[in-house]
């Protein structure tokens, strides 16, 4: 496998394709102050030697426009292990062994909505199928640092992803947010009430907080709750 398939080469945007409906958005902050000051670390960090998941820091706009956005499912930053990130939050590159929190979200899924828990390595842990399928994957950071975990959070990334779950929150079309954690929960701020968004809230999937409360994510039926929420409004 390539460098080039596994790990950040450019510090160049239009190497980051984005479906037509998201493009405003990211040129529009890609043309501001924050937005080259991140071009500018990216591309030093680069120069560095330094080694940046994931080689398409935009994947989650490029595979499911904002139109076709269904769910959203918030993480914080890429995997930091080298092959592992795909550009989506919680998602791994096929043939990538299953994370703790993925594994974790798997078991719900199959308690949820009682369905087998995914053999590995086939489908495995990459979460393509739901982007494709109007799930937006998004991390709140795009970029990371092998082995460092949130070695690029406060960078600026933060500024692009609030933007687009405002975009999202402030459409028409009702949408299911998925925030697991405190970090998620944090961009409750951004979805306005009123909307008819279904909001759901838990722990984090990983281990540390999986089955803890005040509310285990274990047991939290949200994958139920969005499968009857898509019903009632004909997705």
């Amino acid at each position: 496998m390539n460098s080039e398939d596994t790990q950040l080469v450019t510090a160049d945007p239009a190497d980051w394709p984005v479906a037509p409906g998201w493009q405003p958005l990211v040129d529009g902050f890609f043309a501001s102050e924050r937005g080259q000051a991140l071009l500018a670390f990216l591309q030093s960090r680069l120069e560095a030697g330094a080694t940046i998941f994931p080689p398409k820091p935009l994947r989650a706009l490029e595979l499911t426009p904002p139109e076709q956005v269904r769910v959203v499912i918030l993480g914080q930053d890429p995997y930091h292990g080298r092959g592992q990130a795909e550009g989506l939050a919680f998602s791994v590159a096929p043939g990538v062994r299953l994370p703790p929190s993925l594994q974790n979200i798997f078991k719900e899924m199959q308690r949820d909505l009682d369905v087998p828990f995914p053999p590995f390595p086939n489908p495995g842990g990459s979460l393509v199928k739901w982007a494709k399928n109007g799930v937006l994957l998004l991390n709140t950071c795009l970029t990371v640092e092998e082995g460092q975990a949130a070695s690029h959070s406060g960078k600026g990334w933060e500024l692009l992803t609030d933007a687009v779950i405002r975009h999202v929150a402030e459409a028409e079309r009702p949408v299911v947010f998925m925030l697991w954690g405190s970090h998620a929960q944090s961009k409750r701020a951004f979805i306005p009430q009123g909307r008819g968004h279904l909001v759901l809230t838990a722990n984090h999937p990983s281990p540390l907080s999986a089955l803890r409360p005040p509310v285990p994510f274990i047991g939290c039926g949200h994958f139920g709750k969005a499968r009857a929420f898509r019903e009632q409004h004909g997705y």
